[in-house]
């Protein structure tokens, strides 16, 4: 109704997507969910299959879609299956690939990204701290310079949690403090890798929703870090992250707008088949007009988070747009989900229904990425408020 935003080398694209998932996820997704977390050979499967470097020049082993409606097919598809895949898949490609790429050191660069392209090295992205939440300017974890001159080492002290691919990733980009009088001013961005001495990984979190994708906490204690290793300019890391929140906010609202999407066909469908009093239960009036209602809802947020990936695509989504979204199709999807639950009675209440799972793995979207309250908080001061 509102146009394609997609050409046909994107639907050739989807059904790659596709097929990786048919062949590499769909057998084994129980597993995961009961493990939780994503085998690395499933790593490797995306690496082989030209899924993780849309983001990465080919010089480095990416293949440098340089087109963002790549990386929302690939959303789509993995969060039709369920959220988890697009959460651990989209860390490492939409919202780890651009610090790396833009900001890594060229020695970085060389050594991690063709690794990054394969799926041999998995990463994380660790802003959030216990004591912090969504104040990303009162990091607690500092990073103290040892020696002079550029480049010297980093000292790095400090612990993350809540971290997406946390517990088997193979790099985290790390926010410290490293100049605690500048607040935001002061935060710089380091590159920490498995194995570097004083790296150790807490538990692996149990979390409501989304278990395949392993999350944990993280520990640095007096972590030697390597110049090469810095991502960015000292005191600009918070800058940084500001610039590409709204990356990881649009891809959020794709996965978001997806997942919903595909459990509300399911339930639809159930509707038609579930008979009550003698017909099927999609025909009684109230659960008609609330399909039609919830059908019509995330077609037209559908037809939004096309715009504004069409939008970031051409270099044209504010952070103000990205802001809003992100928490309106995060709102809408758990607003679907919890209808789906109740259609489906008592079978939408137990975890081996596809729906409940559903419903359990959206809660957390009104909180990540910024929670929806900071983004009305955004909204509203550029209303001027």
């Amino acid at each position: 109704m509102f146009g394609n935003i997609y050409t046909e080398d994107h639907d050739l694209f989807r059904d790659s997507v596709r097929e990786f998932v048919k062949r590499e996820i769909a057998p084994r997704a129980e597993d995961f969910r009961e493990q939780r977390y994503i085998d690395r050979e499933v790593w490797l499967a995306a690496g082989r299959q030209g899924l993780l470097g849309l983001e990465v020049p080919e010089s480095y082993g990416g293949s440098a879609a340089g087109d963002f409606r790549y990386n929302a097919v690939l959303v789509q598809e993995l969060s039709a299956v369920a959220a988890a895949y697009s959460s651990s898949f989209g860390i490492h490609v939409d919202v780890v690939a651009p610090y790396l790429v833009e900001l890594g050191t060229e020695e970085l660069k060389q050594r991690v990204l063709p690794k990054f392209c394969t799926g041999e090295i998995v990463t994380a992205i660790g802003m959030t701290e216990a004591g912090g939440g969504s104040d990303l300017a009162a990091l607690k974890t500092s990073a103290v310079r040892d020696g002079a001159g550029p480049g010297a080492d980093w000292i790095l002290n400090g612990s993350k949690t809540f971290i997406t691919n946390g517990y088997n990733c193979d790099l985290v980009i790390v926010a410290a403090q490293t100049d605690p009088s500048k607040r935001s001013r002061g935060i710089t961005l380091f590159a920490v890798e498995a194995g570097m001495p004083g790296f150790e990984r807490g538990r692996k979190l149990d979390k409501v929703g989304q278990p395949e994708s392993d999350t944990a906490e993280m520990f640095f204690d007096n972590v030697r870090v390597p110049a090469e290793n810095l991502i960015g300019e000292v005191g600009r890391g918070f800058r940084a992250m500001m610039e590409r929140l709204p990356q990881e906010r649009v891809g959020s609202a794709i996965s978001n707008i997806a997942h919903a999407a595909a459990v509300l066909q399911e339930t639809l469908e159930y509707a038609k088949e579930r008979k009550a009093f003698g017909q099927s239960i999609g025909s009684f009036q109230h659960n008609k007009f609330l399909l039609a209602e919830l059908v019509t809802k995330v077609e037209m947020t559908q037809s939004w988070v096309d715009q504004a990936v069409l939008a970031h695509a051409k270099g044209e989504l504010s952070a103000v747009d990205a802001a809003k979204v992100k928490w309106w199709s995060a709102q809408v999807q758990n607003e679907v989900l919890d209808h789906c639950v109740q259609i489906h009675g008592g079978y939408g209440y137990m975890r081996e229904y596809r729906v409940a799972q559903a419903w359990m793995d959206a809660r957390v979207t009104k909180i990540w990425a910024g929670s929806n309250e900071i983004m009305k908080e955004i909204i509203g001061r550029d209303l001027g408020l």
